[in-house]
């Protein structure tokens, strides 16, 4: 059976008292219980109501006590019936020298009056949750009289209702299937202020009831919430910060996702200021820092008639959020708003200031999106913005961002590739012009990849040169190629044929080519005159310092020297004189022009004998490249052309078909 009180069974216990104080400092006619006492007792005790405590329901129990009726006798309102007073046959006075008698712990009145002045707010709940009793703090902190909480549902005072998993946990509580309940709340007191509050529900050891308590929070929410407020915003623009950004991102999406009240679609404009390192170089920090807050307040001004959020992610970009998108036409005319805006000068310390942005823009159903993909999106957008020319908005292409991945998933797997060997050679004939012959071949990589099929070289060779997986490729090319030229050069020792390589200029700055070849021709043991290192104009004209050293070592080697495309770069015809260059090779730009069937271009042909008479007179032989019928190779023979090379002779093959060509002149 529940019980509301103490045990007091305990054995009685005599204190002396005297008119001084004891040894322990008590003062005369103190009870105070020994060390032995107070380990014994509970840690909740029963209390009997004092005059200024609130009432209790009629008829309620209370673990703190209940008055004695009218009439009743002495010890009716504790209950287990003992008195408050003395103890039968003990004298009880004043702490004036006076006996006092045997005691069977702190009299209930000492726990009513620590309940009614504790500045902690509390109320006494039965297992309905009804109200029995609270404390005054209690009426304080909602601003009420205590005594009309009493029968009121607890619930209701603690706002536990509201979430259902609150609603559950504190009816585990008051089933006696759960030890605790601590939340944290907002509640409204009687005069329409609003508080936070931690709420605790617990049994009260040893009773029926439960006791919940509630400590005003506010000011701490309050701290709590100026700090975030600080470490979620930019300092110097006021606007939320990349980390507050993501946060309303990741709720917009999930909202647009559950949602069917909107659109269920989420837009994005990320935006990055064009050249405003240069602000910060030339004029100072504190101008790009107000130019920057400047730029805030226009961006704000734009997204605050449709209540789009707008954030500083760092630096000088800056997103604007679009919730409920109702398509991209919406995102677009964000974009041409804020292009326009920002093309107004600023005024920023007296300074006027012009600056201009680069946009990307991103719009799509909200489902399946995750806000990683979001912001890759949006900044492989702004990425393509700042390469189209700046100062402009672009639009997410799908198709566009396929082929970007493609390229990167390329990038990642060049090194890979080559140690696992899954490049290979075919060759292209050069063929003399005068007479057919097979003079030499040119060697093309390929890829095989193993998702996207046969790479042709202007799939990978731009990557490979950009992330320096040339240097390994180039090497295993030439090293291939040369392995392949001694082997036709054992098989067929009347015709040798020339390999002509192309070599990327950054083989000559991130190695030593030079080495490279000498160690690859002696490891193959073919002649170095049967050899050919072609390099593209751009790269060889006005080549000085280490390029220009080492391509006059391998031409002092006994290696040719080609520049390919010859005619479309620099074309700085001074420097043709000073390099170690054997043959020009035409860009099939000119050879186009030679078509029978088309109407011939004069110039064309007038441009091409000009190179060829140049090439001659320095003592170069000159290939024309893509030669596609018989009219052009013989237009090509008749103005002096040396050799060709193009469909009309071949396309790349493999070696075995090379071998066939060697002694069968080609078509001319």
């Amino acid at each position: 059976m529940c019980t509301n009180n103490l045990d007091t069974t305990n054995a009685t216990r005599e204190r002396a008292v005297s008119g001084t104080p004891d040894g322990q400092g008590r003062a005369p006619g103190a009870t105070l219980p020994t060390i032995t006492e107070r380990d014994a007792m509970p840690s909740v005790l029963p209390v009997a109501e004092d005059s200024g405590a609130p009432r209790t329901a009629p008829g309620a129990p209370s673990v703190l006590g209940t008055p004695p009726a009218p009439g009743a006798p002495p010890g009716a309102g504790h209950p287990t019936g003992h008195t408050t007073g003395p103890a039968a046959g003990h004298t009880a006075g004043p702490a004036t020298g006076h006996t006092a008698g045997p005691t069977t712990g702190p009299a209930p009145g000492d726990y009513r009056a620590a309940f009614n002045v504790a500045r902690l707010a509390m109320a006494v709940v039965d297992r309905e949750g009804r109200v029995l009793d609270a404390n005054p703090a209690l009426g304080a902190l909602l601003g009420t009289d205590p005594a009309l909480l009493i029968t009121r549902s607890a619930a209701d005072l603690a706002d536990l209702r509201e979430d259902p998993r609150t609603w559950r946990e504190y009816r585990d509580v008051l089933g006696g299937r759960a030890a605790r309940l601590r939340r944290t709340r907002r509640l409204r007191r009687a005069d329409g202020h609003a508080l936070w509050a931690e709420i605790t529900v617990e049994p009260a050891p040893d009773s029926c009831g439960l006791l919940l308590s509630m400590a005003d929070i506010s000011d701490q929410r309050d701290l709590q919430g100026r700090l975030r407020h600080l470490q979620m915003h930019d300092p110097v623009t006021r606007l939320p910060n990349r980390s507050l950004f993501f946060e309303r991102m990741t709720r917009a999406l999930e909202a647009a996702t559950y949602d069917h009240g909107g659109t269920g679609r989420i837009g994005l404009c990320y935006l990055d200021l064009d050249g405003f390192k240069a602000v910060n170089d030339t004029l100072g920090h504190r101008v790009g820092d107000r130019l920057l807050g400047a730029v805030a307040q226009r961006l704000t001004d734009c997204a605050a008639p449709d209540g789009h959020l707008v954030a500083r992610l760092g630096g000088d970009e800056f997103a604007l959020l679009v919730r409920n998108s109702t398509g991209t036409e919406q995102l677009c005319d964000l974009a041409r708003t804020v292009l326009a805006a920002l093309q107004e000068p600023f005024d920023v310390g007296g300074q006027r200031l012009s600056v201009s942005a680069s946009i990307g823009v991103v719009e799509r159903p909200a489902a399946g999106t995750h806000t990683t993909w979001l912001m890759q999106a949006a900044d492989t957008t702004l990425y393509w913005a700042k390469e189209d020319g700046k100062a402009r908005w672009t639009l997410f292409d799908p198709e566009r961002n396929a082929h970007r991945m493609t390229r990167q998933a390329l990038s990642s797997t060049l090194r890979p590739a080559v140690e696992r060997d899954e490049f290979v050679l075919d060759y292209q004939p050069l063929v003399g012009l005068g007479d057919g012959v097979v003079r030499g071949v040119e060697a093309l990589v390929r890829w095989d990849h193993p998702q996207f099929g046969r790479l042709s070289p202007n799939r990978f060779i731009p990557l490979a040169e950009e992330n320096g997986a040339i240097v390994p490729l180039g090497r295993w090319v030439l090293r291939t190629a040369c392995r392949q030229a001694r082997a036709w050069q054992l098989t067929e020792p009347p015709h040798p044929l020339v390999v002509s390589v192309n070599v990327a200029v950054r083989q000559v700055w991130d190695s030593d080519l030079v080495a490279d070849v000498g160690a690859i021709l002696a490891e193959t043991g073919l002649p170095p005159h049967l050899l050919q290192l072609e390099l593209t104009e751009s790269a060889v004209m006005g080549s000085t310092g280490r390029p220009l050293q080492a391509l006059q070592a391998l031409s002092d080697m006994g290696v040719a020297i080609a520049i390919d495309d010859f005619g479309t770069g620099y074309s700085n015809l001074a420097y043709l004189s000073r390099l170690p260059v054997s043959t020009l090779k035409l860009d099939g730009s000119f050879v186009q022009g030679f078509r029978a069937e088309e109407h011939p271009n004069p110039a064309d042909e007038t441009i091409v004998e000009a190179l060829v008479q140049l090439a001659h007179r320095l003592g170069l032989t000159v290939t024309a490249e893509c030669v596609e019928s018989a009219e052009q190779a013989e237009r090509l023979r008749r103005i002096g052309c040396d050799t060709g090379q193009g469909w009309f002779y071949s396309r790349p093959v493999p070696p075995d078909r090379i071998q066939a060509m060697i002694n069968c002149p080609a078509p001319g």
